[in-house]
């Protein structure tokens, strides 16, 4: 994993963690063992998920960048179907309280997204590739900042050409 990858993770990860530990409180407080117990099981699964889609495409990556942009949607659809088959299996399960897990999941997904972008952005890595700078590229860039720049602001006292409406 590149250590740009692995700061992404730690800065969705970290947050989403101690969201989790507030859900999980939260979960106590308004539902008891159960409420507790079905927003811990919400963290846990929010995070392994998330968790898998950013070494999945930090894996990608390496491989290819063409490959990226397919690991992160065969990922997404990947969750998708996963946390349908969940919401399948576990129905009607009356071990935890199914709201605490549903709006822990809810809550946690924002907290995973708006870390992540967080992180992010304060990596500040470049989307494009700078070109090399060849040459005669380079000759008359440097030629050019050695010109002076025409003044464009009219001087007190000449013609200005009327443009119209």
């Amino acid at each position: 994993m590149h250590s740009s990858d692995a700061r992404i993770l730690r800065g969705a990860a970290i947050p989403t963690g101690l969201a989790g530990i507030a859900a999980v409180a939260a979960g106590l407080a308004l539902a008891g063992a159960k409420g507790a117990l079905g927003a811990a099981i919400g963290a846990v699964i929010v995070i392994a998920f998330f968790s898998v889609s950013v070494i999945a495409v930090s894996y990608a990556s390496k491989i290819s960048a063409q490959l990226m942009f397919t690991a992160a949607v065969f990922s997404y659809i990947i969750k998708i179907f996963g946390m349908f088959a969940l919401v399948v299996a576990f129905e009607g399960v009356t071990a935890w309280n199914s709201k605490a897990y549903a709006w822990s999941v809810i809550a946690l997904t924002v907290v995973w997204v708006c870390a992540e972008i967080r992180a992010s952005t304060k990596l500040k890595t470049p989307y494009v590739d700078p070109a090399p700078a060849t040459g005669t590229a380079a000759a008359s860039a440097s030629e050019q900042a050695a010109e002076p720049i025409a003044d464009a602001t009219p001087k007190a006292g000449a013609a200005v050409a009327d443009r119209g409406p």
